[in-house]
């Protein structure tokens, strides 16, 4: 076999056995997904007319189609969360060091553990988006190929997160220590645009919230969906993911070749 087919007969082995730990260890991935469904739920039924008039002065079904695209990508930043945690078990509990040992492809463990993330952080935004359907949010207005671009954005966003995610792994001592370290991926749709527009946040803090990548990767996907325009926050979304994917991959292997924990 050439060595392209074992990089990919052996990546898929480690995608299977990525996908049967989280299978089997269901509360992780769970006790992640609840975070931004509680948000969900907290900011439509309870703050959902206040924020609603504070925006605009729309009704709760306007502040629903504001909000859920910012949800959507708060799920991929909380589901990347246990991938942190899941490397670090990974390089604190011996099986890499095993693996060292085996004959099989050396990036292989770090892609599986891509992979999944990424097939797990699409199922819990699908998962969030029903419940977003659910309570009254809808996309009538977005055509088919904004639709593509939508799951396209959400599936480059997810990669780009993971790899960063991986990284953190990496460097943590273990467990705790590695969900302390990804906690920013869950943070930073906080002080973002998702839960109010940039422009009704204190002068002072508004690069805050600006300058990071969810706020332009929400507008853009907020555009899609809803079918209004994205300007040129699509191209910025674009740009920090593919920024954010290169550093992270070089930052993971380069961390993984030399950590022999």
């Amino acid at each position: 076999m050439s060595s392209l087919a074992l990089a990919l007969r052996d990546s898929k082995t480690m995608l299977r056995r990525n996908l049967l730990h989280a299978r089997r260890y269901p509360s992780l991935t769970l006790n992640l997904l609840l975070t931004p469904i509680m948000l969900l739920l907290l900011f439509v039924y309870i703050f959902g007319d206040t924020m609603s008039a504070g925006i605009g002065g729309g009704d709760r079904a306007d502040y629903i189609a504001y909000l859920v695209p910012g949800l959507l990508l708060m799920t991929i930043g909380s589901t990347t969360i246990g991938t942190a945690v899941s490397v670090s078990n990974d390089m604190t509990e011996g099986i890499i060091a095993r693996f060292r040992t085996m004959a099989i492809h050396r990036g292989s463990v770090l892609v599986g553990h891509v992979v999944g993330s990424v097939l797990q952080s699409v199922a819990s935004v699908v998962l969030v988006g029903a419940v977003g359907v659910a309570i009254g949010f809808r996309s009538t207005d977005a055509t088919a190929l904004e639709w593509l671009a939508a799951f396209g954005l959400l599936v480059l966003f997810s990669l780009a997160l993971t790899w960063i995610a991986v990284g953190m792994g990496l460097i943590s001592p273990n467990a705790e220590a590695a969900s302390n370290n990804a906690m920013p991926l869950i943070f930073l749709p906080l002080i973002s645009s998702a839960f109010v527009p940039v422009d009704a946040m204190p002068g002072w803090f508004q690069p805050i919230a600006e300058y990071q990548p969810f706020t332009p990767a929400i507008e853009t996907l907020r555009g899609l969906l809803l079918g209004t325009g994205i300007g040129h926050d699509g191209w910025l979304a674009v740009a920090w993911c593919v920024g954010l994917a290169v550093l992270g991959y070089f930052w993971s292997t380069s961390k993984f070749d030399r950590d022999p924990r």
